[in-house]
């Protein structure tokens, strides 16, 4: 469970060079709170509607975890309020009821991050002071920023079809190369606006295998791979890892991607998506494209929330 070794870490000066020149991208001023959300116009978001094919829908999130697993030490709370079915009132209204309680940013459930969610070097996307989030919640950049939710062309690269292999290994490391080979491969062209996914075969392989400890090793993009998304201007980046991989490939700096996509760039992350759903009525209309829609919960001054995207196909 090791990086490949023809990508060796980024170091710490080509890391600061890498991030100033992806913070300059953004073109929306400093009063900017969106981020590349603001690169998802109305115009953009009516074309994305033509991306449906055959009208079926399908879940991007995987299944809340509630159990202990290597993968989730703080696994999901989801108890019962109210009476079980057997103790219902015979004569009369019985309510079931339950409640849930959840980390938002584990290693195992579907989820979004906020801009405000990587601080780095004291500052949040677009030089916010850090300070912005208090122990009550995010007063600046919050997932309440995406709270009429997040609709548009939704496109996968799957890099495991590219490389023709079930997954890609923990450790390993997805290039901007590779990026533009999988689109090219699957005759896909990733234009502005987009909501860029990426399949690292992480859900499969805990699937086939059992859960790991995937802070400690897991698959993910290799920093100058945030280059791609930049230069195709994609309003969201969501991956069935957490688009960072591990152990860090940049020296010095634990989650790259995080800094760069939501600090750097204003890119809203989603991690730990699925798509073996997906992934099939991709191959059967031979289009990697698709109508999605992404509906954070209203948490007013949530540094993230649990999500469940929607392809459209």
């Amino acid at each position: 469970m090791t990086a490949r070794s023809d990508h060796p870490a980024v170091g710490a000066a080509e890391f600061r060079a890498l991030y100033e020149r992806l913070r300059a991208v953004p073109p929306w001023g400093p009063a900017d709170r969106r981020g590349a959300l603001n690169h998802l116009t109305p115009d953009r978001v009516v074309a994305a509607a033509g991306e449906i094919r055959l009208g079926r829908t399908v879940t991007l999130a995987a299944p809340i975890e509630t159990s202990l697993t290597p993968d989730q030490p703080e696994p999901a709370i989801h108890d019962m309020k109210g009476r079980p079915g057997d103790q219902a009132d015979p004569e009369g209204l019985t309510f079931a009821q339950d409640r849930l309680g959840i980390n938002v940013h584990g290693d195992a459930d579907s989820h979004i991050d906020a801009l405000c969610h990587a601080m780095y070097r004291k500052t949040l996307y677009n030089g916010v002071p850090s300070a912005a989030v208090t122990s009550h919640g995010a007063e600046e950049l919050s997932i309440d920023v995406a709270r009429d939710g997040i609709a548009g062309r939704g496109v996968l690269l799957d890099i495991p079809r590219l490389r023709e292999v079930s997954w890609l290994e923990p450790g390993d490391l997805v290039t901007a190369d590779d990026l533009t080979k999988a689109a090219e491969a699957q005759r896909l062209a990733v234009g502005a606006g987009d909501l860029l996914f990426v399949r690292v075969g992480h859900r499969r392989r805990r699937a086939e295998l059992g859960p790991w400890d995937a802070t400690e090793a897991r698959a993910g993009l290799h920093p100058a791979a945030l280059e791609f998304a930049a230069e195709h201007k994609v309003a969201v980046l969501g991956s069935d890892s957490n688009s960072d991989t591990s152990p860090s490939a940049a020296e010095g700096v634990s989650h790259p991607a995080h800094v760069l996509a939501i600090n750097a760039l204003g890119l809203h992350l989603l991690d730990y998506l699925q798509f073996e759903d997906l992934v099939p009525l991709c191959e059967e209309t031979g289009h990697w494209s698709f109508f999605c829609v992404i509906a954070p919960l209203r948490l007013s001054r949530g540094t993230g929330s649990p999500v469940n995207p929607i392809a459209i196909v």
